[in-house]
């Protein structure tokens, strides 16, 4: 979980998705959403993809519970978090809160 610690010590947003690889057209459909926030934000955020059967430990230690699940990190701390299914366009709002 150090690295986690080094992904979201960061001064720009960083939005996460934690995900399952299960479900390869739902995560097909996300990760077009992704890349369209990505496309928007630029260098002003940074997005990553956390796989929550690869990484059971951090999942178990966040209680994530269901997947998608998206949190919105800043200087370590949790400004946002959500489950469920999120557009692009809610995305790119929240992550701009934080800008």
């Amino acid at each position: 979980m150090s690295k986690f610690g080094d992904i979201v010590n960061s001064e720009i947003p960083v939005l996460i998705n934690f995900y399952s690889d299960w479900d390869q057209e739902y995560e097909d459909y996300a990760l077009g959403i992704l890349k369209e926030v990505a496309i928007n934000l630029g260098e002003k955020a940074k997005i990553i993809k956390i796989d929550t059967d690869k990484n059971e430990e951090l999942a178990k230690a966040l209680r994530i519970k269901n997947n998608p699940t998206y949190i919105i990190y800043q200087n370590s701390e949790m400004k946002w978090r959500q489950s469920g299914d999120q557009s692009a366009a809610t995305l790119l709002a929240m992550v701009q809160q934080f800008i």
